[in-house]
């Protein structure tokens, strides 16, 4: 698949770590070091700017290294970046630690994976169909 891309970071282009890697590595693109304090959150600039085909996201994802080693992750996560968006890819990252973290320039920040998805159109009914599960809700499976 080919993707446009408008990099106006200091940084090569996103990138799979290996052949067989879902996501590819995002970097903090920072003028300064920038100080997450425990609890806060805060958006930080990629540089980059994407054109998806239609029928295509990008799902920002949490790097694992960062969650374990720092308590770093991504407020929302998966964040959704649709095909129709246009402006800079910024990340809310989010310091879920008892320690402040540096967010150093060209850092790896997050992952990206690039999904397809389908439309969907509403089809109102006035029963659904039955299932094994049926309404069973959160937790519902039980422990194996």
């Amino acid at each position: 698949m080919i993707v446009k891309v408008v990099n106006k970071s200091k940084h090569s282009l996103p990138q799979y770590a290996t052949g067989l890697s879902a996501g590819m590595d995002i970097r903090a693109n920072l003028s300064q070091p920038v100080v997450l304090n425990p609890l806060e959150r805060k958006l930080i600039p990629t540089g980059l700017f994407i054109e998806l085909p239609e029928g295509y996201e990008a799902q920002m994802r949490p790097r694992s290294g960062l969650a374990l080693k720092h308590g770093i992750t991504l407020l929302n996560t998966p964040g959704t970046i649709d095909a129709d968006y246009r402006g800079e890819i910024g990340i809310i990252l989010v310091n879920l630690s008892n320690e402040p973290f540096t967010i150093q320039d060209g850092e790896r920040i997050c992952q990206m994976v690039v999904a397809s998805h389908a439309k969907v159109e509403w089809q109102p009914v006035e029963v659904l169909d039955e299932t094994e599960r049926g309404a069973g809700g959160f937790g519902h499976t039980g422990k194996k």
